[in-house]
């Protein structure tokens, strides 16, 4: 890794099957920034378990993941790609951030509230700490960037007045991280219901296009998307957002401008269109399921990706966590 290089921290969970919104939102701008950051990108599994998980398909899901993650560009020899739980300082440093952040401030978090509604009957502490690990994860790699969709602000806020706190507390320790907003992230909506972001936990499956879907499905997923009366291919997200949707896929699938969308499919019905646009991702999709599915066969290589990330990321956390340490004034020998 480039120590001239900015560094860069992003992570996402090995929960459920992440969908093209995650691919366009995440993976793929992972793949766009990892030459010009000094990446540190994580598979966050501590984070996972804050809602109940099944072990067998939690430690399935990891190595999916990380073969998905490479099957789709991102290069191991080019960023740290880790496991987060292989990294102990993300628990050690949590503990010690939890000591500068307060109970109101997550009884306050979005994500709580709106995931203590939905697990009522697992309402963890797990569950309130999450964003002090989030802080945790960011703050070990000192990274100044964060890249992060609107949801996430108040997680990148929380990290910020973390880190501020810890420096004015002691003496300045920590980057205090900018966020990143990548647009596209937010752009990409459900099928059926084009007012809800595209989730890989929806209740109704077919409003999400998921990274491991055949051809067949994607196609019938796009036939069945919501579109208008208005038969005009036009990006309008407040007057046409089913429409508009379908183009904001199109249009990062095939690298063209929402212009050169609108032009190519001008005077086309709504039918045409749709298949199109489910032909582009099926194509896009078909390498990548091909490719992870050969690198999941590899299991020693993916360990060894696993053990190698989980090395370096270490050398930098403890690097971050000793003179965490040092300053608070634990005895260190």
């Amino acid at each position: 890794m480039e120590e001239s290089k900015n560094t860069l921290y992003s992570a996402v969970q090995p929960t459920n099957n992440l969908t093209i919104g995650n691919y366009l939102g995440a993976i793929k701008n992972w793949v766009a920034l990892q030459d010009d950051y000094n990446c540190f990108y994580a598979i966050a599994n501590m984070h996972s378990i804050t809602v109940r998980q099944n072990p067998a398909e939690l430690r399935q899901r990891t190595l999916s993941l990380l073969a998905l993650y490479i099957a789709c560009g991102v290069d191991p020899e080019k960023c740290t790609l880790y496991l987060q739980s292989h990294v102990p300082a993300h628990a050690e440093l949590c503990w010690v951030l939890n000591t500068f952040t307060y109970v109101g401030e997550m009884e306050r978090m979005t994500q709580f509230k709106d995931k203590s509604a939905k697990h009522a009957d697992n309402i963890n502490m797990g569950l309130m700490d999450y964003p002090v690990l989030m802080a945790a994860d960011i703050l070990l790699y000192q990274a100044s960037v964060v890249p992060i969709g609107k949801d996430q602000t108040q997680h990148l806020e929380i990290a910020r007045d973390i880190a501020q706190r810890f420096n004015n507390a002691y003496t300045p320790t920590f980057t205090v991280p900018e966020g990143v907003y990548l647009k596209i992230a937010a752009s990409i909506r459900d099928l059926l219901n084009p007012d809800k972001k595209m989730s890989k936990s929806a209740e109704n499956v077919n409003g999400s296009v998921f990274l491991s879907d055949d051809k067949d499905t994607v196609m019938r997923k796009f036939k069945r998307a919501v579109t208008d009366s208005d038969a005009t291919i036009k990006y309008d997200p407040e007057n046409k957002p089913g429409v508009s949707n379908l183009l904001s896929i199109y249009s990062v699938f095939t690298d063209k401008t929402i212009a050169e969308a609108e032009k190519q499919f001008a005077g086309l019905g709504y039918g045409e269109f749709k298949l199109a646009v489910g032909e582009v991702v099926a194509d896009k999709l078909a390498p990548i399921q091909s490719e992870q599915a050969k690198l999941l066969a590899d299991k020693a290589y993916l360990d060894k990706v696993l053990k190698e990330g989980a090395e370096r990321a270490a050398y930098t956390a403890n690097k971050t966590l000793s003179k965490v340490y040092k300053k608070i004034g634990f005895y260190q020998i």
